[in-house]
């Protein structure tokens, strides 16, 4: 059945009527769907607890979730296309990566138009929420998960594990991955609750005494006791990574968020009825990850859900950006859909699409195991930048688990590496904040705005479901032409840039096999898991610039002002300087003059070394941009967008130089 009804709390002309070419004004629509599911359904029963919660007279399964929906005013010029988004940790983020919008910190309801990229197209784009943990408001969008329960009818009480990370000293910590809703302590006195220090994030485990912390917040100075909070004495120290395990009580059944990001696009695709507002004017769906989001389609895939209970095709295409070869914890009891790092379900083999032996588990498996049994498999386009393959997963999206040999892609698949990236699109001015997390880096982040090749990667997918073209090959680093190496030969290819502090090869993030114990494959985990080998990782080869040779490059690469990375060692007034951060990058720009050059010993040749004047620059960027226009990389029309892109951070360089 899916989705049962849509309430709309609130529909209006977006961004005040304004026209976005051909297309027209486009229409907001807020609301609230209702989910009915049959947990007896063959496609359904991977959820796990889904056959816990409780059941409709019909037999059904019910939860509820936000909604959100732009769509052409005048359905019959939009191209029948809707984007589905999955919104990471409730916020919206498709106005960035694809309209070049601002990003909002706090985010707000507002949903900034940008340059109007995808209603220029004609695309409808719904956002849908997924997620249990988030606290909802008019910005974040959640769903209201039901709850598993014993055969009682009482709160399933377990284990479970929540990781800090911490940026500052704090006391007091909510026991939940970021701001979410916590899985509270069952007993907030239990002996059996355990709190590990880790050094670095794969250093080995220190047990901190239980009479040092509690479950408890600070208030006035003083710990109160609090089963959804943990206070340290004297505090967290930066830097550190800590883990605390201990018994909850309640479980949502997380695996639903999967239910709702299928049903949604059956809904829209599909449905006929009232409730549907796109009701007869989509043909195609695709769905949009980014970071989390992108792990949580990848797991999607893994469990085969892209076929709803009447055995119909979800999405077409899913454009998966940022989530290397991870899934997450986005279908376990006691789940945390925003865990990234920590070891767990989220960190298992396979990796690849197709079927690997993996010489370190035993196993014989690949992703779309399950997908291609059942039918239904989308075109996926893997997109990464290079921070993903920095923290030690992505390349085993196309290196086998041994590093020994390159993969070809799937035949439903293309893989590409943004070359010099960090996770999110770079901006000028640089700063050093990470403002999700608070961390900080010692080197200003990365500038590369990448998002025209994610535009480009968008339409690319929708030629190659909707015509049959072929999208440009896969572009990323290959065992066979020596463009993916260790990361060690990279930091030491930084070592004649002055005043590089760089961070030590034996403290970078590893993956390593995990055993989560004997509930394991029924989605209930043991803590803290056992950790075994680790899997080799590989990252770009670098130039005699530090820029990365393989993956698509962009002007900023080719044409460069400077060397871009996909790492940036911590600042020491966060903790741990030998480490790096999660997904940022930094720029370290070239020397302007000769006299520049000599005066700070930097190898790399200055920018009037390399260009005559900024005309000079921008003629060889355009030139750059036409090239990846005819290789389909990118858009004809963003080719002035690169070029104004390239002009901004010429401006940016010789600002500072003037300053200097």
């Amino acid at each position: 059945m899916g989705i049962v009804t849509l309430q709309i709390h609130s529909r209006e002309p977006y961004a005040g009527g304004e026209a976005f070419g051909d297309v027209g004004p486009y229409e907001r629509l807020d609301g609230t769907l209702t989910y009915a599911v049959d947990p007896e359904h063959e496609v359904n029963r991977v959820i796990v607890d889904l056959d816990k919660a409780p059941r409709d007279a019909d037999g059904r399964v019910r939860f509820s979730g936000d909604f959100c929906l732009l769509m052409p005013a005048d359905p019959a010029r939009g191209n029948r296309r809707v984007l589905v988004e999955l919104p990471n940790r409730g916020r919206k983020l498709y106005p960035r990566h694809f309209n070049r919008a601002p990003m909002e910190v706090p985010p707000t309801r507002n949903i900034p138009v940008g340059d109007g990229f995808l209603f220029r197209h004609g695309f409808a784009v719904a956002s849908v929420g997924w997620q249990w943990d988030v606290f909802r408001d008019d910005a974040l969008m959640g769903l209201e998960a039901p709850e598993a329960l014993g055969p009682n009818g009482e709160p399933i009480t377990g284990q479970t594990l929540v990781e800090i990370h911490p940026n500052t000293r704090d006391t007091t910590r909510l026991l939940a991955n970021r701001l979410h809703a916590p899985y509270p302590a069952a007993d907030i006195d239990d002996p059996d609750a355990t709190l590990y220090v880790r050094d670095w994030e794969d250093g080995p485990d220190r047990v901190i005494p239980r009479d040092q912390w509690r479950f408890a917040r600070e208030d006035d100075g003083e710990g109160v006791p609090d089963p959804s909070y943990i206070y340290l004495e004297g505090g967290f120290e930066p830097g550190k990574h800590y883990y605390v395990v201990y018994t909850t009580v309640g479980a949502p059944v997380v695996g639903t968020g999967l239910l709702a990001a299928r049903d949604v696009a059956s809904f829209l695709k599909y449905d006929t009825g009232g409730d549907n507002p796109l009701a007869g004017q989509i043909d195609y769906a695709y769905s949009f990850g980014v970071s989390q989001t992108g792990r949580m389609q990848r797991h999607f895939l893994s469990l085969g859900m892209n076929l709803d209970e009447e055995g119909r095709q979800a999405y077409d295409g899913m454009l998966i950006h940022v989530a290397g070869a991870r899934r997450g914890e986005f279908n376990h009891r006691f789940g945390q859909p925003s865990v990234q790092a920590t070891p767990g379900f989220g960190h298992r083999f396979p990796f690849a699409d197709d079927p690997l032996d993996d010489p370190l588990t035993g196993k014989r498996a690949g992703l779309l195991d399950r997908q291609r049994e059942l039918g239904g498999v989308p075109r996926i386009f893997y997109i990464n930048t290079s921070a993903e393959y920095w923290r030690g997963d992505c390349a085993l999206l196309h290196i086998d688990p041994a590093g020994e040999r390159d993969l070809p892609p799937s035949e439903e698949a293309r893989i590409y590496l943004f070359a010099g990236t960090q996770h999110g699109p770079g901006v000028v001015p640089q700063t050093r904040l990470n403002t999700n997390d608070g961390g900080v880096g010692r080197y200003g982040f990365n500038t590369v705005e990448y998002t025209p090749l994610l535009r480009a990667a968008l339409l690319n997918m929708d030629r190659w479901v909707t015509e049959g073209v072929e999208p440009p090959p896969s572009s990323h680093p290959t065992l066979h032409d020596g463009t993916a190496t260790d990361r060690r030969s990279v930091i030491l290819g930084f070592e004649p840039l002055p005043d590089m502090y760089l961070p030590d090869p034996e403290r970078l993030p590893v993956l390593r096999t995990v055993d989560l114990g004997p509930q394991e494959e029924q989605g209930i985990g043991s803590y803290p898991v056992e950790e075994g080998r680790a899997y080799p990782c590989f990252v770009a080869a670098i130039d005699e610039d530090g820029n990365e040779v393989a993956g698509i490059r962009l002007p900023d690469l080719t044409v460069p002002l400077g060397t871009h990375t996909g790492w940036n060692p911590r600042d020491p007034d966060t903790g741990a300087p030998e480490q790096i951060m999660a997904m940022q990058g930094f720029t370290s720009w070239f020397p302007v003059t000769t006299d520049d050059r000599i005066a700070a010993g930097d190898p790399r040749p200055a920018i009037f070394e390399r260009y005559e004047s900024r005309e000079d620059y921008l003629t060889q960027v355009r030139a750059a941009a036409e090239k990846l226009v005819a290789e389909r990389y990118a858009l004809r029309e963003d080719v002035e967008t690169m070029v104004s892109d390239a002009a901004e951070r010429w401006d940016y360089v010789m600002s500072k130089h003037r300053k200097a």
